[in-house]
C-alpha cells in the first residue's frame, strides 16, 4: 500500500498562518527544544498591496489574498447574499483588514469570566495585550512598548471629520485620545496597525523576524483537509500541499487557528461536530460536539451616506487626474495622505440608549462613500457614517456542505434576526441623523443620500437597515470557549473531548467584544501560547 508523502512530525502543528497562528508560531518556536510546523492554505504576503494601507480595496474580493466566500441569502438583508472576506494568505486577515486597533471593553472579558472561563477577565487579559505592543506614546499601566505589534497615529487628516468630531460632542459623545483603556466611549481618531505609512501585519511582525529558526517550518500552498484522530486524539493534519495530498505527525498537539469560518469547517471535516449534520454528509463520526459551527456573530455595518458641501472628501479629491497625482506623490515622497490611510479615520462609541452602562455603537467614519467595496466612489462629496451594532443577539451559523474540504461552508450570519437587534438598528440611524444635523455641521449642508428621510419609524427604519447593512468583517464565537453543552473548547482553549487538539483563535469568543476584533485575537493567540507553553512544562 502506498503512504502519501509526509511533512515530518513535529511537537506542534499549526493550521492556519493568519493573525493568531503568526504570533504562536513565533512565541512556540521561541522554544529550541520544540519543533513548530506552520500550515497556510494561501500564498506568501509579497502582494504589493498587503503593506500599501489603502490596498486592502486589491486585496478584498482578491483570489490571491481571500478566500472569497459569500453568505447564504440573509432574511434580514432582503434575501441578499453578501461578500465575506476572510484572508487567504500569510498574516490572514491582518493582511487585508482596516488596520484599526481595538480591544474593546473591559465588561466584553468580565463577562467571559462570569460565564465560567476563569483567567478570561480584563485584569487577566490585558497582560498579554501589553506583552506584543508597540504603543506610539510609549508603555503605560494599559499599553506596552517594544514588541512586535506597532500601534500608531493616522497619516494624514481631513477638516471633515474634525468637523464631524465636534458635532459628535455637541451630541453627548465625549471627546477622548484613547479607545483602549478599558472603556472606549467617546469620539476619537483610531490609532492603526502600520509603521511609517505601511501595513504591519501579523506575517511580518511575528514570522519575518523569526522565518530561519531551525525549529519552524513554515508551508504556504499548504490547506488542511482534516485533523487525524486516533483514540481521540489528535495525532496529525493531512494536506494538500500544491495540490498533493501530505501528512504531518505531531508527537504534542494540534492547533487550529483557521479563523471563525475555517477552525469549526476543519473539525467537522474532521468528523468533530453535530452527530446528524456529519452523518448526512457522509463523514465518519468521530466525536460527537453539536456546538461546533454554531453561535456565529458578527457586526453589521449600516453604512448611512451623506451628500455634504463646502468640504474636500476622497470623492472629489480622486475624481481629477491631478487629484490621483497629488495622492501618489504624497504618498511616494511622505508615505502619508489618502493612500496610507486605514479604510475608517474617525471613530465613535456611543449608546443606542442613554439607560446603558456602556456604548452599544460604535461608528466608522470616512471621508468618502460608494455603493459597495470594489466599486467606484460617487461622483459627489460625501462622508459615510458606518454605524454597528456590538452587542447584537442574533446568532447565526458556519457549517461544511459536502465531505470534500475544497467546498466552502455554508455562512449564515443571520443578522437582524431578534426583535431588539432591529430596535437597535432604528436607534443607531437615529443617533446618526441627530449627530449629522448638529450645528457644527450645518456649513455643510449633510443631505442624507442613504438610506433616505423617508424611512421613519422603528419598522421602516429596520428595514432601510437590511437595505444597507453588510458585514464590518468581525465573525467570531463559531467553537466558544465555556462550559456549557453547546462549548467547543474549555477554558484552556482544548477541544472537549479530543486530546491534544485546541482552537487558538477568534472563533473561541463566547460573545463577540465590543469593537474591532483584530486585536482580541491577537490576545487570544498571545494567552494561548502561554497556556501552551505551561502545559508542557506540567
Amino acid at each position: 500500500m502506498t503512504q502519501e508523502p509526509t511533512l515530518g512530525t513535529y511537537d506542534y502543528i499549526i493550521v492556519g498562518g493568519g493573525t493568531a497562528g503568526c504570533l504562536l508560531a513565533n512565541r512556540l518556536s521561541a522554544d529550541p527544544g520544540v519543533s513548530v510546523l506552520l500550515l497556510e492554505a494561501g500564498g506568501k504576503d509579497d502582494y504589493l498591496w498587503i503593506h500599501i494601507p489603502v490596498g486592502y480595496l486589491y486585496c478584498m474580493g482578491n483570489p490571491r489574498t481571500d478566500w472569497c466566500f459569500k453568505t447564504e441569502a440573509e432574511p434580514g438583508l432582503g434575501g441578499r447574499a453578501i461578500n465575506y472576506p476572510r484572508g487567504k494568505v500569510l498574516g490572514g486577515c491582518s493582511s487585508i483588514n482596516g488596520m484599526i486597533y481595538m480591544r474593546g471593553q473591559a465588561r466584553d472579558y468580565d463577562h467571559w469570566r462570569q460565564l465560567g472561563n476563569q483567567g478570561w477577565g480584563w485584569d487577566d487579559v490585558l497582560p498579554h495585550f501589553r506583552r506584543h505592543e508597540d504603543y506610539l506614546h510609549g508603555a503605560d499601566d494599559a499599553h506596552g512598548a517594544g514588541g512586535e505589534w506597532r500601534i500608531d497615529r493616522q497619516r494624514l487628516h481631513w477638516p471633515i471629520l474634525d468637523t464631524i468630531r465636534e458635532a459628535a460632542v455637541a451630541t453627548g459623545i465625549p471627546s477622548v485620545t484613547d479607545f483602549n483603556r478599558g472603556d472606549n466611549h467617546g469620539v476619537a481618531y483610531f490609532h492603526v496597525t502600520q509603521r511609517g505609512g505601511l501595513r504591519v501585519n501579523t506575517a511580518r511582525a511575528f514570522l519575518k523576524p523569526v522565518r530561519n529558526r531551525p525549529n519552524l517550518r513554515i508551508v504556504s500552498q499548504a490547506q488542511a483537509k482534516r485533523v487525524l484522530i486516533e483514540n481521540r486524539r489528535a495525532v496529525g493534519v493531512q494536506a494538500s500541499v500544491a495540490g498533493a495530498d501530505q501528512v504531518a505527525r505531531a508527537r504534542g498537539e494540534v492547533i487550529l487557528s483557521a479563523g471563525a469560518i475555517g477552525s469549526p469547517h476543519l473539525l467537522e471535516l474532521s468528523g468533530v461536530g453535530e452527530a446528524a449534520r456529519l452523518y448526512d454528509l457522509g463523514i465518519e463520526i468521530v466525536h460527537a460536539l453539536p456546538g461546533v459551527g454554531e453561535n456565529l456573530q458578527d457586526h453589521l455595518q449600516l453604512r448611512l451616506i451623506y451628500k455634504v458641501q463646502n468640504a474636500l472628501t476622497l470623492n472629489t479629491l480622486s475624481a481629477s487626474l491631478w487629484g490621483k497625482a497629488r495622492i501618489g506623490f504624497e504618498y511616494l515622497l511622505r508615505q502619508s495622505g489618502p493612500m496610507s490611510m486605514a479604510p475608517s479615520q474617525l471613530g465613535a462609541f456611543a449608546k443606542s440608549d442613554p439607560s446603558l452602562e456602556t456604548p452599544d455603537l460604535e461608528y466608522h467614519i470616512q471621508p468618502l462613500s460608494l455603493d459597495r467595496f470594489g466599486e467606484p466612489l460617487h461622483p459627489f462629496p460625501a462622508v459615510t457614517m458606518s454605524v454597528c451594532n456590538l452587542r447584537p443577539e442574533s446568532r447565526g451559523s458556519v457549517h461544511s456542505v459536502s465531505a470534500h474540504f475544497g467546498e466552502s461552508p455554508a455562512i449564515r450570519p443571520n443578522y437582524l434576526s431578534t426583535q431588539r437587534d432591529r430596535l437597535v438598528a432604528a436607534s443607531a440611524i437615529r443617533l446618526t441623523r441627530r449627530i449629522m444635523q448638529a450645528a457644527p455641521m450645518q456649513p455643510h449642508a449633510p443631505e442624507e443620500f442613504k438610506p433616505g428621510l423617508a424611512f421613519q419609524s422603528d419598522e421602516e427604519l429596520a428595514e432601510a437597515a437590511g437595505q444597507i447593512g453588510t458585514t464590518i468583517f468581525h465573525p467570531v464565537g463559531t467553537a466558544k470557549m465555556g462550559r456549557d453543552d453547546r462549548a467547543v473548547v474549555d477554558e484552556r482553549l482544548r477541544v472537549r473531548g479530543i486530546e491534544r487538539l485546541r482552537v487558538i483563535d477568534a472563533s473561541i469568543m463566547p460573545t463577540i467584544t465590543s469593537g474591532n476584533t483584530n486585536a482580541p485575537t491577537l490576545m487570544i493567540a498571545e494567552k494561548g501560547a502561554a497556556m501552551l507553553r505551561e502545559d508542557r512544562r506540567a
